[in-house]
């Protein structure tokens, strides 16, 4: 059995004649966090509407938990779960609602248990009677992730999990999603943000122009910087200063 939860060799897309990927590879270990890195445009939440079966590739292989995403697509989708860029939450339903709608949709035995569970974990128990709608942003995301976990997801997409969150909220969503690697979950999360990428990844892929440009882990990232000047004390590159120096570098050869 391999030990990757995730495998993509060569993914194209093309939305007429904008190839927006350009044969993307990149393995995702089981029960890691993988971080895909990219500016706006880059392709990100293409790769993520392939693996997640909503959309259909134009070439290349991506294979989830053993399954090949376009001919099994239901077993495919039977291991993993999505939060998307925006909330997907009933506004008009409470927290608890939301939480026991999605449970007995995934047919759960005892959908009020597992929504009790879930509100518990994600610190929303004493929300849990209000209607979404009056949640915070942080507390709406808290309940986005929430639902994607129920059912107990082998494998979990966080497209852009932090966009538009406040400091406070995004260290929160930080803290859930290292809990979930440690519990065993993979997670592939999408984002712009380098610190991010830094403080939760295993392993990170820069995407650029529809292609991964380097991957691996931040240390190995780091040794493709330029080596530190000779000065008194030599200054660790952040991540920001390796994607900065891998894209300019690429863009100019």
């Amino acid at each position: 059995m391999s030990n990757h939860s995730i495998q993509v060799k060569g993914l194209r897309k093309a939305y007429k004649q904008h190839q927006v990927l350009k044969g993307v590879d990149f393995e995702v270990e089981k029960g890691s966090i993988f971080a895909l890195l990219g500016s706006n445009g880059a392709g990100k939440t293409t790769v993520v509407r392939i693996l997640t079966t909503l959309l259909k590739q134009d070439g290349g292989t991506a294979v989830i938990n053993g399954y090949d995403v376009a001919s099994k697509a239901d077993h495919v989708r039977q291991a993993i779960s999505l939060t998307g860029q925006f909330a997907a939450v009933d506004e008009i339903l409470t927290g608890r609602e939301n939480l026991v709608m999605i449970a007995k949709l995934r047919y759960l035995k005892n959908p009020r248990q597992v929504a009790e569970d879930l509100l518990q974990r994600f610190g929303l128990t004493d929300a849990a009677d209000r209607r979404a709608s009056t949640y915070s942003g942080g507390m709406r995301r808290r309940l986005d992730i929430a639902l994607s976990l129920v059912g107990k997801p082998q494998i979990i997409f966080l497209d852009e999990p932090t966009t538009g969150l406040d400091p406070e909220a995004r260290i929160e969503v930080w803290k859930i999603v290292k809990e979930l690697a440690d519990g065993g979950t993979t997670v592939l999360l999408t984002t712009q943000y380098l610190e991010e990428a830094e403080q939760l990844a295993d392993r990170i892929a820069i995407l650029h122009e529809g292609r991964i440009i380097a991957s691996g882990t931040l240390a190995e990232l780091k040794k493709l910087f330029p080596s530190a000047k000779v000065e008194y004390v030599e200054k660790q590159p952040s991540l920001e200063d390796i994607f900065l120096s891998i894209i300019g570098k690429k863009e100019g050869a």
